[in-house]
């Protein structure tokens, strides 16, 4: 079975477009950050050197210090499908990430978000 091509692609090519969905609504990249550290649970400086170094989603994922127990509790719907439905582990810790982002954007409180 192919990977699917998010597996393979950069996290630093997909963090510029997280940030942008953001600030359209008037959020901040440091409210992104925190979400991604909230989630995976790197620190500031960890998330700089992924970005500089065009670590792909999968080790993004794969290497994260800690994923965060309650990220089990993100629940709805992101690209027509439920979250919490997904399979496929690294494609549901994926969507977790962009449900996080689109909540973010969607102006809900940060308290709200990190669950």
């Amino acid at each position: 079975m192919t990977k699917h091509k998010i597996y393979t692609m950069a996290f630093s090519k997909v963090y510029p477009l997280y940030i942008a969905k953001a600030e359209r609504k008037e959020r901040t990249k440091a409210e992104v950050d925190e979400i991604i550290r909230w989630l995976t649970g790197y620190s500031d400086e960890e998330l700089q050197m992924i970005l500089d170094n065009g670590t792909d989603f999968e080790s993004f994922f794969a290497e994260a210090p800690h994923m965060n127990p309650s990220r089990t509790l993100i629940k709805g719907v992101i690209c027509g499908i439920r979250v919490e439905d997904i399979e496929e582990p690294l494609m549901q810790e994926i969507r977790y990430m962009d449900k996080l982002i689109d909540e973010l954007a969607k102006g809900k409180k940060m308290e709200k978000i990190l669950r």
